[in-house]
């Protein structure tokens, strides 16, 4: 940890989706590790949840859309960061079947607008795109997706984050990335889960909405598997990415995959089983018709990062999820929360 915090010290770092789960997360830990850290994000709901465990008044909040072409420049060229994370999106699939033109007009000229914002800006050395592992077009297959396969999507979700890979690949491809001068890498990660997600239809905000309301808990889909891993297993990946992005932006300019060992899955009600067991509470599910089609399998192949990155999982399945369980035990306890996710930062790194 040592060496990526001393790295990250002072370093002027900007993040597009800093008020969301993951941003949140990921303002937390730069915070932690000394940076001055920029947010570029809607002015929307996830707001007060941001700051109700970030140490927001350490970030210089920028509230835009992301859409918005003109404004995301000038808040750039403003700021002029070293470090871009992008991870402003409308990040759930089944919002998408909803609202599939804001979906891709989001996750496709989203990208395309911050990785045109930052062609000019004179400081910048790394720039690390979090798509998704979704973007592969997927064939439910064991051996889990390498970043060479196939991209695609059958919703509209998965087919926006193939599409702004793709577009990725033709700026890098068409030398439009000018990589004397800095590198720009995509990151696909698996189901992340932690503390601080309350984003409808993700499996732990249902779990803690049941709790809280009192409410019946229905799964869509009891028997699927995905890669659960907890949410600062991406984070400590994108923030290593860009590291080597910043040293050596032509050798690591390319995608990325993020996602737990091989071997390690578990179904959906394998994790509520084993997230209620960890509050202490019993609670019975009720399997829900999906009113939309969904993977039953979903695997990633992180080899190439365990190889050339150095970046491995910490916290096994299990232990991430009682992790999770444990700050979200803090949080109905009204405990200090802040505090908690900064010593679970700390923990997470020591381990």
């Amino acid at each position: 940890m040592e060496k990526l915090k001393s790295f990250y010290k002072n370093k002027r770092v900007f993040i597009t989706g800093h008020t969301g789960f993951k941003g949140s997360w990921l303002v937390n830990t730069l915070i932690h590790f000394g940076s001055k850290v920029y947010g570029y994000s809607l002015d929307d709901q996830n707001k007060k949840n941001y700051s109700n465990f970030c140490n927001y008044k350490k970030v210089q909040n920028n509230y835009g859309d992301i859409l918005d072409i003109k404004k995301l420049k000038n808040c750039l060229n403003r700021i002029n960061p070293e470090i871009i994370f992008h991870l402003a999106a409308q990040p759930i699939v089944s919002e998408s079947y909803k609202n599939p033109k804001l979906t891709i007009e989001t996750n496709l000229n989203g990208t395309l607008n911050l990785i045109e914002s930052v062609r000019k800006l004179k400081k910048i050395k790394s720039v690390v795109i979090i798509t998704s592992d979704k973007c592969y077009q997927n064939k439910e297959i064991r051996r889990g997706y390498k970043e060479i396969d196939r991209l695609g999507g059958d919703d509209p979700y998965s087919a926006s984050k193939a599409a702004a890979e793709i577009v990725y690949n033709s700026y890098l491809k068409s030398k439009l990335v000018n990589l004397e001068r800095h590198g720009v890498a995509t990151a696909r990660a698996g189901n992340v889960i932690g503390g601080g997600d309350w984003s409808r239809n993700r499996i732990i905000p249902d779990c803690m909405r049941s709790i809280i309301g009192k409410k019946k808990f229905f799964i869509r889909s009891p028997n699927s598997t995905r890669p659960w891993q907890h949410v600062l297993e991406p984070v400590s990946g994108y923030l290593l990415l860009a590291k080597k992005l910043y040293e050596n932006p032509k050798r690591f300019s390319s995608p990325w995959n993020f996602g737990p060992s091989a071997g390690q899955t578990l179904s959906v009600k394998k994790v509520v089983s084993l997230f209620f067991q960890e509050l202490n509470i019993k609670k019975s599910y009720i399997k829900s018709k999906g009113s939309f089609k969904e993977s039953k399998l979903l695997k990633l192949n992180s080899q190439k990062s365990y190889k050339f990155l150095g970046w491995k999982n910490s916290w096994s399945m299990k232990k991430s999820i009682k992790e999770t369980a444990i700050w979200y035990k803090h949080f109905l306890k009204k405990k200090d929360i802040k505090d908690f996710t900064e010593k679970q930062i700390n923990r997470y790194f020591d381990d």
